[in-house]
């Protein structure tokens, strides 16, 4: 009974120490962010300047103004503003952190193979919001500002409230870094043997209905937006088959076999 107890102690110890670790770059995170926060707080407004920059360009010069319509409006939007600012300059610190408490419970050739994946992700992100700010945001303003005009004698305006075209700018740089993720998620699915590259091709015509509907959903209501991430996304997803293609490749030429194409399928 003794050694039981002493068994059950000497298992638990570790877990402790797990947990003391994970609390640790828990504060760590919490504290970066923090202090990130009240730095982005302090230029809010130079921020905000640099994300209505398309906005004030989709408008003729010297035209376009936002406008808030609550007192305190205006100051939760540069709360906001920092806090997703603070969010974007604290990530490679975020990712430092869980890579440093995952890293020692894997194997050396474990952390080679996801390695490359962490370095990747903040790349394909930046990709995809770099899209988002330069190419999708303006073509999209100069979409919905074609609607000013005259209906029925009375004039029609665009004026933007401040909180909304921040979540709106907001979304459109979380859906397109997010999305751009695709090829990490499914090279890592693809690495961890939960699916193969032939599974992907022959669910294709799925994948691009699926693609389809995400864009429509995390997009404003307009073709133009949805097409700018669904064309890319897809893009993104060939390329994922593709450098499985090499990877699968590389296998089999260190096994001695040949890779059989899929039905219907030619190998590149």
């Amino acid at each position: 009974m003794v050694l039981k107890i002493k068994d059950i102690d000497e298992s638990e110890a570790p877990l402790l120490d797990h947990l003391i670790e994970l609390r640790t770059r828990l504060m760590r995170c919490i504290l970066a962010l923090v202090v990130a926060f009240f730095g982005c707080l302090y230029f809010a407004n130079d921020i905000f300047g640099f994300l209505v920059r398309p906005l004030t360009e989709a408008f003729p010069p010297g035209q376009g103004k936002l406008i808030y319509t609550q007192l305190y409006g205006a100051f939760f939007v540069e709360v906001k503003v920092a806090l997703f600012a603070a969010f974007l300059v604290c990530f490679p610190i975020i990712a430092n952190q869980l890579w440093a408490f995952v890293a020692p419970g894997l194997y050396a050739k474990e952390k080679k193979a996801f390695l490359p994946f962490l370095l990747a992700t903040p790349i394909l992100f930046t990709a995809g919001a770099s899209l988002a700010y330069f190419l999708v945001m303006p073509t999209a303003f100069h979409f919905f500002l074609g609607f000013e005009g005259q209906r029925g004698g009375l004039a029609m305006e665009a004026l933007p409230e401040t909180g909304a075209y921040l979540s709106l700018v907001m979304q459109f740089i979380m859906a397109f870094g997010i999305s751009f993720l695709l090829p990490v998620l499914l090279l890592l699915l693809n690495r961890a043997g939960i699916v193969s590259r032939d599974d992907l091709i022959r669910a294709r015509r799925y994948v691009i209905v699926g693609i389809t509907v995400i864009a429509a959903i995390v997009t404003p209501p307009d073709v133009i937006s949805q097409l700018m991430l669904a064309i890319p996304l897809w893009l993104l997803y060939e390329s994922a088959l593709a450098i499985m293609w090499f990877t699968d490749r590389r296998k089999a030429a260190e096994a001695g076999t040949e890779l059989v194409p899929t039905r219907g399928e030619t190998l590149p």
